[in-house]
């Protein structure tokens, strides 16, 4: 209620009660006021009531929610489920316009003040989680690899004659895709073995660069957050090896935004060299439903055009889902999340190695993956590849989702690139290995419950290859002459 409204309800009740709610009204829409002044994720997260009150309140300045509204176009916000509706807080026109996914809409002003404090906000965030000058970024609703794909042609526009992406090797299908999609023609650069690690063949990107010729190649396209043992591009190197060719560089930083180490990886090669763009998803760094994805940049001009590049208007509900959760954790909670992480990711290395060596395995050396371990299966392999593919799935048949089991020497064909050794990230990685990650959100009792499983797996998959072994026939003596005669 307005001052007013509050002046007239003194009539009704005791005015010392009238003035106590309109206090309290003013704590909320102090909150408010300060987010609209600031544009800013404030340092504590605000309460479901004052968040309830914020969305219904921009609810009300969209078209289809004015009384008496009379709506005679073809997109008037009708909504014919009330279930439907309450789930979108009423904020039914979307964001942006035919043209734009960043324009405002006139039909709807909370909706586009929504969209424009959400994008407000999510920078804020990219720039506390370590990208400190990046300049703009905006939320789309889709996830990160049709975000990459509207990247690559948004680019196409700028580099008319480029046909090649230059993509040092993550063997993830839709980053490869996304730029299938695009119609443009990877150009898969195998990675290097260091160690346990694989990491990006630089003699190998320049190379490309020289044989193809600079004016072809669209971009190089890089990748922080991946599964062990697979770690980090080397974003510096390949910042400055753009910068030395004039060739754009888009980095999936899919969930990267969670490891401080991948984003100081961007900041960093954004200050010695060239990163147009990076792109990270929604679901994975923020905890909310999947559909969304942050494209950033470090030129605002590149990343207008690039959200001038989406066709027609576009769902606001990734934009909600994001401003309803950083509104609620604060920058405190969410820092908090991001710290627990990075705690219990050490908590998993120490879990994972011990239970690796009770089983005569071993935890592979990645120290440049900040997120994903893995641990070998040389063992499993000794008695059959099927025992290790068997491992994955008795681990999600014990509802232990995530973790990733990975044999030697399978083959996958892509858009008609065919990858040997497919989800290894290498054509012959020496061993087969077990994934496991700390991500955002994840709990000691998420990785304690993870251990039990696990090491219960392993002890009965090497009791089932114990007994096939003793009932294995063993040929005696008399068999051995009689086959040799």
């Amino acid at each position: 209620m307005n001052s007013e409204n509050f002046t007239l309800s003194e009539k009704i009740v005791s005015p010392s009660y009238i003035r106590q709610g309109s206090q309290a009204r003013r704590g909320h829409e102090q909150l408010i006021r300060q987010l609209l002044e600031q544009g800013k994720c404030p340092e504590e997260g605000w309460s479901e009531s004052t968040i309830e009150l914020f969305l219904n309140e921009l609810a009300v300045m969209d078209s289809n929610n004015f009384l008496g509204n009379c709506g005679v176009g073809e997109r008037e916000g009708r909504v014919a489920s009330s279930l439907v509706a309450r789930r979108h807080y009423r904020l039914i026109h979307g964001i942006g316009r035919s043209g734009d996914i960043a324009a405002i809409q006139p039909k709807a002003a909370g909706s586009s003040l929504l969209n424009k404090l959400t994008n407000s906000v999510v920078l804020d965030i990219l720039k506390l989680a370590g990208v400190r000058s990046v300049a703009s970024c905006f939320v789309v609703p889709m996830a990160t690899g049709m975000s990459l794909t509207l990247c690559f042609l948004t680019l196409r526009h700028r580099r008319p004659k480029a046909r090649y992406i230059i993509w040092p090797r993550i063997d993830q299908k839709s980053c490869f895709k996304s730029m299938i999609t695009a119609g443009f023609e990877p150009v898969v650069v195998e990675n290097v073995l260091e160690g346990d690690e694989l990491r990006t063949d630089l003699e190998a990107v320049e190379q490309k660069i020289e044989e193809l010729g600079a004016e072809n190649i669209l971009c190089v396209h890089s990748t922080t957050s991946c599964f062990a043992p697979r770690v980090p591009d080397r974003l510096e190197e390949l910042s400055a090896l753009c910068t030395k060719y004039d060739i754009p560089h888009i980095v999936n930083n899919a969930y990267g935004v969670q490891s401080s180490k991948c984003m100081h990886l961007i900041q960093q090669g954004a200050r010695v060299g060239r990163i147009d763009a990076f792109v990270q998803s929604l679901d994975k760094n923020f905890m909310v439903p999947v559909g969304g994805a942050i494209i950033a940049g470090f030129d605002e001009s590149f990343v207008q055009e690039i959200s001038k590049m989406y066709p027609g208007r576009a769902s606001a509900s990734p934009s909600l889902d994001v401003l309803i959760t950083l509104l609620t954790l604060g920058a405190s909670g969410y820092k908090k999340y991001l710290s627990e992480r990075k705690e219990i990711y050490s908590f998993l290395a120490q879990e994972l190695e011990s239970l690796a060596s009770a089983h005569g395995e071993r935890l592979l050396h990645t120290p440049h993956n900040p997120i994903s371990l893995a641990m070998s299966l040389d063992g499993l392999q000794a008695s059959s590849n099927k025992a290790v593919t068997q491992l994955g799935s008795m681990l999600f048949t014990r509802q232990v989702s995530g973790a990733r089991v990975i044999p030697l020497d399978m083959e996958q064909t892509i858009s008609g690139h065919t990858f040997r050794g497919f989800m290894s990230h290498s054509e012959s990685y020496p061993c087969p290995y077990l994934n496991a990650a700390s991500a955002v959100g994840i709990t000691r009792e998420d990785v304690t419950l993870c251990i039990k499983r696990l090491d219960k797996c392993l002890k009965a998959l090497k009791k089932e290859g114990s007994a096939a072994e003793r009932s294995s026939p063993v040929p005696s003596s008399k068999q051995e002459v009689s086959i040799g005669e």
